[in-house]
């Protein structure tokens, strides 16, 4: 979901903010291009001029004044009109293989949504016995439904899609007067909540894991597999879920409440989707592939060693990216109706996908490594290494998850995880620490960001219901984001190390 659409959806208020906000980056950004520009700064001329470009990119990404991909596209041009880079070299980026892995994973997640999988899946679900008996257990059930969808499509789509049949269930319960007011404000939170959650769990859960392993890879030449993420991405997942699920239950269960009619709907919508389609089962056989060959060598590595010939093969000839366009091309080529040459996926839904995180993404790993090459990250990880004076790995990773989990509540998560992650890999560079884990850290913590409507797209959609109080969510937010940076620099800290061989 964009900056526009989330201004559909919020108060009248709000939106005047947001308004007041994008206005004022026009004003702001080409002020602190200015302030840099003429500022005095112990770097070379390129970088002194890369500097001035970045500040007013950060700028025009913390108050979205244009869309942020076009923002990521005027910055490297920039660039190259100022002879930062010559053009081949400044837009280079825009090939990264992890691009073609981005456009492959949002194809085939627009196939799960063309085809109702993702309804299917949350009706099973809903489903499993025993969750239509009590409030809590439909709880946990819609929550943990949206947060397994979410680790292989976008957090917005599976909020989208979640949202409504959470308003359907909670018809049901208050037409019988079963739930206080309460319940629906923590049943909706659960699906932004658990939607964010889940996409800490897989490298293609949410575009900031892909912008943040991107980065990694450029700038310390280690490469974060699939499995490797999951390895830290599953736990870190599983205790915000937990401590997510406790909060909620708390904070609108009631301790005893007779269900009736749950059961009921979700076996009617459960009939209402009839027996499989010829696209669900392609698309599903699509998705198992994917799944299965971003899983493998990872599986492999784990059972045989990094040196197993099997491993070494399936790492050189099946890279994540190209698996992933190896999937998305499966879409259009398994029929659905043979004779009248229809398949899995049209051309006009495929274009559908969020391109603007694509563009957004080549233009941050872009700028990002001109930082690198000019010098210019060199010199902002030595001056905040005099100014803060972090000397541990462990207490660097801790400050990076604060200041990402912080930044996340005011921008974008991608914008979150374009800005953060080269600072801390430089800033580790020069305090003689390895950037590995810090990086991992802070890319998982740009995706936190759980208090206010506009911290991300998915509270975005469940504020516009009308039925959370701004209160709750900011009380139930906070406790989220202070249980998910625990979890991210207990997990990461402890386990970051052995997983990654650093």
């Amino acid at each position: 979901m964009s900056g526009e659409d989330i201004r559909e959806v919020i108060s009248t208020a709000e939106a005047r903010f947001e308004l007041l906000r994008r206005r004022a980056g026009l004003v702001l950004a080409p002020a602190a291009f200015v302030a840099i520009w003429f500022s005095s700064l112990d770097v070379t001329p390129e970088a002194h001029r890369l500097a001035a470009v970045l500040a007013a990119v950060g700028v025009l990404w913390v108050t979205e004044a244009i869309p942020m991909g076009m923002t990521a596209f005027l910055g490297v041009a920039a660039t190259v009109v100022l002879r930062v880079a010559p053009a081949a070299e400044a837009f280079a980026p825009f090939a990264d293989p992890l691009i073609f892995l981005f456009i492959g994973t949002f194809i085939l997640a627009r196939a799960i949504f063309f085809h109702g999988l993702d309804r299917r899946f949350a009706f099973a679900i809903l489903g499993l016995r025993g969750v239509g008996q009590h409030p809590g257990n439909v709880l946990v059930a819609y929550a943990f439904g949206a947060c397994v969808m979410s680790m292989w499509i976008s957090n917005t789509a599976t909020t989208a899609m979640m949202f409504p049949i959470g308003i359907s269930l909670l018809g049901v319960l208050e037409s019988r007067g079963q739930v206080s007011p309460a319940y629906g404000t923590v049943l909706l939170l659960s699906t932004a909540f658990a939607a964010s959650i889940g996409g800490l769990a897989t490298p293609v859960g949410t575009p900031p894991n892909l912008i943040g392993i991107g980065f990694i890879r450029r700038a310390t030449g280690v490469e974060v597999p699939f499995f490797t993420w999951m390895a830290l991405g599953l736990p870190v997942t599983a205790l915000m879920f937990a401590w997510a699920m406790f909060n909620l239950w708390r904070g609108g269960v009631p301790r005893r409440a007779a269900m009736a009619g749950v059961r009921e709907l979700i076996a009617v919508e459960r009939a209402a989707l009839g027996p499989w389609t010829r696209g669900e089962v392609n698309t599903m056989v699509a998705f198992l592939c994917t799944v299965t060959l971003w899983v493998l060598p990872g599986v492999i590595a784990l059972v045989g060693g990094v040196e197993h010939a099997w491993y070494r093969w399936l790492n050189g000839a099946l890279p994540e990216g190209v698996v992933a366009l190896l999937g998305a091309g499966l879409l259009f080529v398994l029929p659905t109706n043979l004779a009248r040459h229809e398949f899995t996926l049209e051309w006009r839904e495929a274009v559908q996908i969020e391109w603007w995180i694509v563009f957004l993404y080549g233009g941050g790993l872009a700028l990002g490594t001109l930082a690198f090459k000019t010098g210019l990250a060199e010199a902002m990880g030595q001056s905040l290494t005099a100014w803060l004076g972090v000397r541990s790995g462990f207490a660097l990773l801790a400050l990076s998850v604060v200041m990402a989990t912080l930044l996340s509540e005011t921008t974008s998560n991608t914008a979150s995880a374009n800005m953060v992650v080269p600072v801390v890999i430089a800033f580790a560079r020069s305090a003689g620490l390895d950037p590995v884990v810090p990086a991992i850290g802070a890319t998982m913590a740009a995706s936190l960001g759980f208090i206010l409507p506009v911290s991300t797209p998915t509270n975005a959609i469940v504020y516009g219901s009308g039925r959370i109080p701004l209160t709750a969510m900011m009380r139930h937010g906070v406790l989220l984001d202070i249980g998910g940076v625990v979890a991210v620099i207990a997990v990461v800290g402890l386990l970051g190390p052995w997983v990654m061989n650093r």
